[in-house]
């Protein structure tokens, strides 16, 4: 016997701007949060070693930049996924199984 599929909050049009709403509004504290840590990465920079090359400089903001917004974005995927309900709704057939694994 299959299990019927739940619905997910996330299909309710309402609710699904509302969740997307948050996490655009937490992606742009992230990229202002982004921003500040380049900055200060950059004076760091600049003090300890001085006018060394553009390259540096320019390896440094991306690499910083890129990590954090790539964690930020992933991050907040999940919390969306799991704040939300998704993750409930979402039936990956393994729990019939499990009695069978751990006998």
């Amino acid at each position: 016997m299959t299990n019927p599929v739940r619905p997910s909050p996330l299909d309710d049009p309402d609710y699904a701007a509302f969740a997307w709403g948050r996490y655009f509004r937490v992606m742009r504290w992230m990229g202002l949060l982004t921003l500040v840590v380049i900055a200060l990465a950059l004076a760091y920079l600049y003090e300890t070693v001085g006018l060394v090359s553009i390259h540096l400089y320019i390896a440094a903001v991306l690499g910083i930049g890129l990590t954090m917004m790539l964690m930020a974005a992933l991050m907040g995927l999940v919390f969306l996924s799991s704040g939300t309900g998704h993750d409930e709704a979402v039936d990956n057939g393994l729990e019939q199984h499990v009695e069978e694994w751990w006998s």
